[in-house]
């Protein structure tokens, strides 16, 4: 019969931050670092050891590639469960990942909806109605979204939107430019008002 006996604690070749465990002079499985620090050759573990063991180096993969995920840029809460779900993970492991995520604030819904305005009004400038919709389709409650997009001025960012394309536009006929104009903020989510304002603006900047 099995004794469970730790025999050998091997660190992996290819991976040094994760550890064999072998038990009774066979292979049983791997852990991470952290939780194989705790065993020592010799110690016997129970079946009930073996399965929390397993349970927390499920956890700890699961909580890496979230990490993972979350290093190329800030994601919603939304986001990162689908990410998991895809995996085909465990509900229960998604939540407790997620919560210690937000506990040690890597997770922040309030954070990620200031990056992603931040970043459009910088590198892509559009109107409220448009971060609003693209906010709600991350998962983002009502409240955090109308805090975020209050500090929003539409018309600087509608005005960054057509400036650099003002040189071509300005060639063409009236009609045509003001059709392109508008077109362009209205695909880009701008309300009629702000984009009467760029229109007026822009027919001052350019001397007609």
């Amino acid at each position: 019969t099995m004794s469970n006996i730790i025999t050998l604690l091997q660190l992996q070749k290819k991976n040094k931050e994760r550890v064999n465990v072998v038990l009774d002079g066979k292979y049983a499985f791997a852990l991470n670092l952290q939780a194989a620090a705790r065993l020592k050759k010799g110690q016997q573990l129970s079946q009930a050891d073996l399965e929390a063991l397993k349970a927390e180096d499920e956890f700890h993969k699961t909580y890496e590639t979230a990490l993972r995920y979350l290093g190329s840029r800030p994601r919603s809460e939304k986001e990162i469960v689908q990410y998991l779900k895809r995996k085909k993970l465990d509900e229960e492991l998604i939540a407790a990942v997620i919560a210690r995520l937000k506990e040690l604030n890597y997770l922040n819904d309030e954070t990620f909806s200031q990056f992603w305005t931040e970043n459009r009004q910088q590198f892509r400038p559009k109107g409220v109605q448009a971060l609003r919709q693209e906010l709600r389709q991350k998962g983002i409650d009502s409240e955090t979204i109308n805090n975020t997009l209050s500090e929003i001025d539409e018309d600087a960012g509608a005005w960054a939107a057509v400036e650099k394309k003002l040189a071509q536009w300005q060639t063409l006929e009236r009609a045509e430019f003001e059709k392109k104009l508008k077109g362009f903020l209205l695909r880009r989510g701008f309300g009629y008002e702000v984009v009467n304002r760029i229109w007026r603006r822009a027919q001052t900047e350019d001397g007609n």
